[in-house]
């Protein structure tokens, strides 16, 4: 019977066994961290995907109707029901849509001539357009 003996050298044992009782340690802490940042992971995906698509239907609503250069009461008259019917889980953006309605519709009832109305409409507009940027909300 033959045997070969290999000679390693004690430092690199010593890295090595240091190394991988490094390894040992770190997966179960890594497995436990990774499986609590899951969750809010993909919630967070999902609200993200929720506020995604209530800025397209409201930059659907904002670009139907008529010409708000042209009519701009008419044009926040046209917007009112159908920015009603939007709905989102993001209270924020619910809250802007909701205001933006309101505030069409307090303009379209002064017929435009009502420097609160128009001030309140722009403030809105802000709104909609930062938390949906290119939503297309103008007066």
């Amino acid at each position: 019977m033959v045997t070969t003996s290999y000679r390693i050298c004690p430092r690199i044992k010593t890295a090595t066994l240091t190394a991988l009782a490094g390894v040992a340690l770190a997966l179960p802490a890594s497995a436990c961290s990774s499986g609590t940042s899951r969750a809010p992971a993909s919630s967070t995906v999902q609200a993200q995907q929720a506020v995604a698509a209530a800025c397209q239907q409201v930059s659907a609503v904002l670009t139907d109707g008529p010409d708000p250069g042209a009519d701009p009461v008419g044009y926040a008259e046209a917007q009112i029901l159908p920015l009603r019917q939007v709905h989102t889980p993001d209270t924020a953006l619910q809250k802007a849509i909701d205001s933006l309605a309101s505030a069409y519709n307090g303009y379209s009832t002064t017929n435009g001539a009502s420097k609160p109305a128009t001030a309140t409409a722009n403030a809105a507009i802000a709104e909609i357009n930062k938390l949906c940027p290119g939503a297309g909300a103008v007066l």
